[in-house]
């Protein structure tokens, strides 16, 4: 800030004892109402950490069953999908302080691939915060990793009706580009963006930090601290006395998985690899203070 030099050396010597006996006395003479006011230390539009999995567990062992589920089955999963999806430790384990999610190409009841669907339902279920989740993609043709949020207790029905955020998709003809969408209404709307990766680089390469911020009039979804969609608008269908921000102002949990095939991947060809692995440094949960 531009200012006029003082050239009177005694000036500069007086001058802070002036200052400090003025403002001792006006300290002392002020309503205390007149005072400057103490400076905020907590941030109210802050986020506060209300969950969290670190995966800090011993090599080998089986993610918490405290705060996981695993959801098992074979039949589609309403998008054609081949894998079964199973609670083995083949599957999902812990290892190095991460979650891994493998995918395998064996046979399983009736199925040519297994992996895992992991949830937090009854264990985990906030409805708005800050959802968090740093990791390393699988890379392959006919992979599709997911992180995202599902209801509770779909209170107003099943399918997009009932709500559904998609915070990272990926599907393995494109390892570049990562999805985030928001579902609502019957016929079933979106709202929907994704975030390429610069100089072709692939999710596979390394770790990014997948985030979205729910709250009750908007939805914003980031990249590494990138904000790259975001949502203000949505509706439901699935019960005439609904008001917005429905069917976003109830419990959801969360979902980890990695699928096979599907009518959006598309199925393995004879380029695809597998085993195909999901890493997961950390999955956390925020909330504002109440």
């Amino acid at each position: 800030m531009p200012h006029t030099p003082v050239t009177s050396k005694r000036f500069l010597l007086i001058t802070p004892i002036w200052i400090m006996i003025a403002s001792l006395f006006l300290a002392g003479c002020l309503p205390q109402s007149a005072l400057p006011a103490p400076t905020e230390t907590v941030d109210p539009n802050s986020w506060n950490l209300v969950w969290a999995d670190e995966f800090d567990q011993p090599n080998g062992s089986a993610p918490d069953p405290a705060k996981w589920n695993h959801q098992q089955g074979g039949s589609g999963w309403g998008n054609g999908e081949l894998q079964y999806y199973t609670d083995s430790t083949e599957n999902s384990y812990i290892e190095n302080g991460m979650l891994v999610i493998k995918a395998i190409n064996e046979y399983e009841m009736g199925r040519d691939y297994t992996s895992a669907r992991l949830t937090t339902q009854f264990k985990g279920d906030w409805t708005f915060g800050r959802f968090e989740i740093r990791a390393k993609l699988p890379n392959t043709q006919g992979i599709w990793p997911a992180f995202w949020l599902f209801p509770s207790r779909a209170a107003y029905g099943s399918g997009p009706a009932g709500g559904e955020i998609d915070i990272m998709e990926l599907i393995g003809n494109e390892p570049y580009r990562s999805y985030a969408t928001l579902h609502y209404g019957n016929p079933p709307e979106r709202s929907s963006g994704y975030y390429d990766l610069p100089n072709n680089e692939t999710y596979a390469d390394d770790f990014h930090t997948f985030v979205v911020e729910w709250e009750p009039d908007e939805i914003r979804w980031y990249i590494d601290d990138t904000l790259f969609h975001s949502a203000s608008e949505w509706f439901t269908t699935g019960r005439k006395d609904a008001q917005f921000p429905a069917p976003y102002d109830q419990d959801f949990y969360l979902i980890v998985n990695i699928a096979v095939g599907g009518t959006w991947p598309g199925s393995p060809d004879k380029t695809s690899v597998f085993p195909q692995m999901m890493y997961v440094d950390y999955v956390r949960v925020y909330q504002h203070p109440k």
